[in-house]
């Protein structure tokens, strides 16, 4: 098992669920795209490593925390800027979490007590602000970062009481305030930055411009789950791997048709295979798409996840998997998510080998819906000598997992 000391790092737009039920579908698409495009790259400017984004909210682990403080500082700076005149329905207000500790690092994701607390500090954060734990404080460089205390809290599922400190808003003294001036905090002036531009000013100007493939990385997961829906290969899923995505999985839903019609160019060229009305054509629009693909200012993980999409619009899931099992070696956190939705397959050897897959990434997320589909199994699976057993591939893929 292999671990690391990170900072962990959860941000998110308050009161995003609530604006999802009330704006268009449009609406919601552009705003996630501006989020994306105002955040990722501070993240990467402060050396972040962007772990997942599920809707709005984005998880980031750094090897620094006074780095992941700073990105947080210029976050907000940044936001102010882009608030000042946006309309009221297109305001960004984020909240951002951080903890350090050790971490399991698992098929690209990270686990343990660290990420747990990251996210119930998040939970009390309020938005505008930077809020993070005493193990940051302590391990930060207090020359470059201010800190006030909050105060101490208990959170949900941890243990023992948390000490939770923020960023305190300009004019300040960059050092650690005396008790006694605690209260002194001026109030923040509309008229400069919450934080000062102290942090936001380290970042070049042109990583403030990021490329398009960067908006596109926000709404693939949720193109991805629209491809299950709208696939004739898909069979109804068993009411223990739906939960499986839970509350996520419905925003995905709300939000996506949007991003689904509308979406990147590459993201239009799939559904454009997918929807040809005869195989010559579908044979021409697939070659569209792989010289879109293939000129994507992407790394290799990028280009084998929408690879992996393109197989599917060709309904070649076999080969799909091959494409998102590379995706997800490469780093891609969307492909293995995408793995699991293909345990629901109707195709037993399309269940089979995701199940396979998911057992060789050891990735252990998928164990819920791998003991599903090993107890109840799927359309065309056979128990004898030969033919698919996808309940017994989920089987063994438990086995790898360590059942």
């Amino acid at each position: 098992m292999k671990t690391a000391n990170l900072a962990i790092v959860f941000t998110d737009i308050q009161g995003f669920s609530e604006r999802t039920s009330r704006q268009t579908l449009e609406e919601n698409q552009r705003l996630l795209r501006v989020h994306g495009d105002l955040l990722i790259p501070i993240f990467r400017s402060f050396g972040g490593r962007i772990i997942k984004s599920i809707g709005d909210a984005f998880l980031v682990t750094f090897e620094s925390p006074t780095q992941a403080v700073l990105s947080g500082m210029a976050i907000q700076d940044r936001l102010w800027g882009y608030n000042r005149s946006a309309p009221d329905a297109e305001r960004l207000d984020v909240r951002v979490a951080i903890n350090v500790g050790e971490v399991r690092l698992e098929s690209q994701d990270v686990f343990g007590e660290p990420v747990n607390i990251a996210a119930r500090v998040e939970s009390i954060a309020e938005a505008g602000e930077v809020f993070f734990t005493e193990a940051v404080y302590l391990a930060m460089n207090k020359a470059e970062v201010p800190s006030r205390e909050v105060g101490t809290f208990e959170l949900k599922g941890i243990p023992g009481r948390i000490r939770v400190f923020r960023v305190p808003r300009a004019p300040y003294r960059v050092e650690t305030p005396a008790p006694e001036l605690a209260r002194a905090e001026p109030p923040a002036s509309p008229e400069q930055p919450p934080f000062g531009n102290l942090a936001l000013a380290r970042v070049p100007e042109v990583a403030l411009t990021p490329p398009s493939h960067v908006a596109e990385r926000l709404v693939r997961g949720t193109r991805t789950a629209l491809l299950a829906v709208k696939s004739p290969r898909a069979w109804p899923l068993p009411p223990r791997v739906l939960a499986l995505g839970g509350a996520a999985l419905a925003l995905v839903l709300v939000v996506g048709l949007g991003l689904f019609l509308r979406g990147s160019p590459v993201a239009s060229a799939i559904t454009s295979v997918a929807e040809a009305p005869t195989p010559r054509e579908k044979g021409e629009r697939a070659e569209v798409a792989r010289r879109l693909i293939a000129e994507q200012d992407a790394g290799p993980g990028e280009r084998e996840w929408w690879t992996g999409q393109l197989e599917e619009a060709l309904e070649r899931p076999r080969e799909a998997i091959r494409h998102y099992t590379a995706a997800a070696k490469a780093g891609e956190t969307q492909a293995p998510a995408r793995l699991v939705e293909l345990l629901g397959d109707k195709g037993c050897t399309a269940r089979a080998e995701a199940a396979e897959a998911l057992g060789a990434l050891k990735w252990r997320p998928a164990r819920s819906a791998l003991e599903t589909l090993a107890k109840e199994g799927g359309p065309g699976d056979s128990r004898g000598l030969f033919g698919c057993n996808s309940r017994g591939a989920a089987e063994d893929a438990l086995k790898r997992l360590g059942r």
